[in-house]
């Protein structure tokens, strides 16, 4: 088998990165050829990604990408989902993307279920409720008079911009039209009903292609611009969990979740079906595409965000401390001082994040953690118990028990997190690898290119590539009191 070289433009919520994966028979090696920053951009009052740079960025990983490798055999983009762009008359950017944080959804699901009931919203989706999705989004520009939704012509994912740029196709591949929640998963289309009673215009919404679709080829001005020959573009799974999923290096010997962890922590199983019943409804899980037309039935859970976000307020009051340091503080810090929910609405938008833990805390009537190590604890602590409800619910809505977590992506540093999801679940934690979205990007795009059959295939190349780190429950027993207050927290 000769080797072949992809490239794979990822970008996450915190940075951008163009990664050449090279597979032959033995392994798939990844080689990174360009970082760049990533970010929201506040206006006065609004929250904007910075998506003319982004374009810039991916456009000099591109060159560099073909400047190393030589011959690219492909290029494919994976980004955060629920975001996008409109396009107007002469497909002219209207406006910047908004970032998923900003203010202007706040409030937005009890108004969309004053029009559309929430179990009428489920039963046409199957898409957990989180105000930031596409569709409250667009409801939000609706009930604002937005002048933007009547001029526009096309909404494309922020993917699929990227994908137009690049090629001159406008489309939404699966995986990312998925996460908008406005799209029907057992139909298999656009949820044109919701979509109309929403009031919003159904012409926006472009064709979905498949995890794999091939787009064509670069735009003759960007092989100018960027010196690089003819390169095809292809669809991976266009959502970054979805890519990241497709990395997981499962044997399929034991039942096994998946956990995607890093800003946000995605936990669930892969499914043939979507799962849509009053008790998925109840724990307001989703189901995300997948790649070969599965589906991820999972759960969106705050992740790392809260570490995040307190290591960046203690950066700005002079305090700088590495993600290193930080777990240290946490593993020598007083355990189970407070526990929290990761996804109460008052931890989501950026700020001073250890000053909303303190006032969680104190709300809720609980000891308020002292100093970055006990507050990091609360939150690593808080998460595994998380992880802990999330697996018992996947049991129950699907019938089948996970026996192993899978945890992959940048998340996968983090030991302690490891060790801790392991003794709360009482479950086999498997860690790795961490570049698991750029993984399973190369991995798709190495699939629609032939180079290998099928995603078993890729799974197994995978594991044998990476890695990984295996971690056995501890002292389970631990856990079930400070569970049962985090039960009473979040009923």
């Amino acid at each position: 088998m000769s080797v072949t070289t992809f490239l794979a433009l990822d970008l996450g919520a915190e940075s951008g990165r163009g990664v050449l994966g090279t597979v032959s028979a033995q392994q798939l090696e990844l080689t990174e050829v360009h970082r760049f920053a990533n970010g929201p951009v506040r206006t006065i009052d609004e929250l904007h990604w910075d998506t003319l740079r982004l374009w810039s960025e991916m456009k000099r990983a591109l060159a560099l990408g073909a400047e190393k490798a030589g011959k690219l055999a492909s290029l494919g983009i994976d980004t955060w989902g629920v975001d996008f762009a409109l396009l107007g008359k002469g497909d002219t950017l209207l406006g910047n993307p908004f970032h998923y944080r900003d203010a202007r959804t706040n409030g937005i699901l009890e108004r969309a279920f004053g029009i559309v009931p929430r179990e009428e919203i489920f039963e046409q989706t199957g898409i957990q409720f989180m105000q930031f999705n596409t569709v409250f989004q667009l409801l939000a520009m609706r009930l604002g008079d937005s002048p933007l939704l009547d001029a526009a012509e096309t909404l494309l994912m922020m993917p699929d911009l990227f994908n137009f740029w690049f090629t001159g196709q406008k489309c939404c591949e699966f995986t990312n039209a998925t996460t908008t929640q406005a799209y029907d998963p057992r139909q298999r289309s656009w949820a044109m009903d919701l979509i109309g009673r929403m009031g919003l215009p159904g012409r926006i919404f472009p064709k979905i292609v498949p995890a794999g679709t091939v787009l064509g080829s670069l735009r003759p001005e960007v092989r100018e611009e960027t010196g690089v020959g003819d390169v095809q573009v292809i669809a991976p799974a266009q959502h970054d969990t979805g890519s990241a999923v497709a990395a997981v290096p499962a044997s399929g010997e034991r039942p096994w979740a998946f956990l995607s962890s890093g800003t946000w922590s995605l936990m669930g199983m892969e499914v043939d079906q979507p799962i849509i019943t009053e008790r998925s409804l109840r724990y307001n899980f989703t189901n995300e595409g997948g790649v070969g037309g599965t589906f991820r039935f999972l759960k969106n859970i705050m992740g790392l965000w809260l570490v995040q976000e307190c290591r960046r307020t203690w950066e700005r009051a002079g305090k700088p401390y590495s993600y290193a340091e930080l777990a240290d503080l946490a593993a020598a810090a007083r355990p189970f001082v407070a526990v929290l929910d990761p996804d109460d609405p008052s931890f989501l938008a950026p700020g001073d994040m250890p000053a909303r833990i303190g006032d969680y805390c104190r709300k809720t009537g609980q000891a308020v953690p002292d100093g970055p190590g006990e507050i990091v604890r609360v939150c690593l602590e808080s998460l595994a118990m998380t992880y802990r409800q999330t697996l018992e619910r996947i049991a129950e809505c699907t019938g089948r028990r996970p026996e192993v977590i899978h945890i992959v992506g940048g998340g996968t540093q983090n030991q302690l997190l490891s060790q801790w999801a392991a003794d709360a679940t009482g479950r086999t934690v498997v860690a790795g690898p961490i570049e698991a979205t750029a993984a399973g990007n190369i991995a798709v795009q190495a699939i629609t290119a032939g180079v290998l059959p099928n995603l078993h295939a890729a799974r197994q190349l995978i594991a044998r590539s990476f890695d990984v780190a295996v971690y056995e429950p501890t002292g389970a027993d631990r856990w079930d009191k400070p569970y049962r207050r985090f039960e009473q927290l979040r009923a």
